[in-house]
């Protein structure tokens, strides 16, 4: 039986001059699941995820994302898929409402459907409190909330999360996780960045990411128990140690 994946990626690379920012990178990610990309700040994360995006067009390698080409359908991918990255555009002086109706407007959705589409999120995010308050004059655990809600406007059944949960309190990033919860059964996959090691135990698969190079990927449990660490966190140094030590002997 052929498994169908949301996303593929086959030894993808991107440099930056003669700064290898992903190195050979290759992964699958099947349809509905949770799958966490862990790595420390620069590792090559947010790099990686904007190439799966079509914002970035990659050195070498090749990809799937939705059964499209990340390099001859960037546009389509664009379309098709939700995407909340670390400094989500919300428009500060513009109510959370007007927001998603202008993204709504940007996937081409008509105002029926708009204004049906931002009732539903209103309620299943419980946005009713501050929907029709200026963005900018919200904390940051609210309007990362409406950057999801402007990542969902358009139903996308692949969602791209880069760092959704950086500079919150760990009561809204547990809140935020039990979201992301709900979107996944419901069945849309869900590719998540993060440093956090407590995230990325919600995830139902992860990668660890070292200096542009997956250096061990798979369930974290089961990773916790190959490596035999008392949990993920001394997992990750350990690995990022070793990482390093290989590098200097080489």
């Amino acid at each position: 039986m052929i498994m169908a994946y949301a996303v593929t990626i086959n030894d993808l690379t991107k440099r930056f001059g003669r700064f290898t920012a992903v190195d050979r990178i290759s992964l699958n990610v099947e349809k509905g699941e949770i799958f966490g990309f862990l790595g420390a700040n620069g590792a090559g994360k947010t790099t990686a995820i904007r190439m799966l995006c079509g914002l970035l067009i990659p050195t070498s390698g090749g990809g799937t994302v939705a059964g499209l080409d990340i390099y001859k359908e960037s546009e389509m991918i664009k379309r098709s898929i939700g995407y909340m990255s670390q400094k989500f555009s919300l428009y500060g002086d513009l109510t959370g409402r007007e927001n998603l109706t202008f993204y709504g407007s940007v996937y081409r959705m008509n105002n029926g459907e708009i204004k049906k589409r931002i009732d539903e999120l209103s309620e299943y995010l419980s946005l009713d409190k501050f929907i029709d308050r200026p963005c900018g004059s919200l904390p940051l655990g609210w309007r990362q909330r409406l950057g999801l809600a402007t990542a969902l406007i358009h139903r996308p059944k692949i969602l791209f999360l880069d760092e959704p949960t950086g500079g919150v309190d760990p009561v809204f990033r547990r809140r935020f996780w039990e979201i992301l919860y709900r979107l996944a059964d419901r069945g849309t996959t869900l590719f998540v960045t993060t440093h956090y090691m407590d995230e990325a135990e919600f995830c139902r698969r992860i990668s660890i990411m070292h200096r542009g190079k997956i250096i061990e990927a798979g369930v974290p449990e089961r990773l916790v128990q190959k490596y035999e660490q008392p949990d993920l966190q001394e997992l990750f140094i350990k690995l990022i140690t070793e990482s390093e030590a290989n590098a200097k002997n080489i």
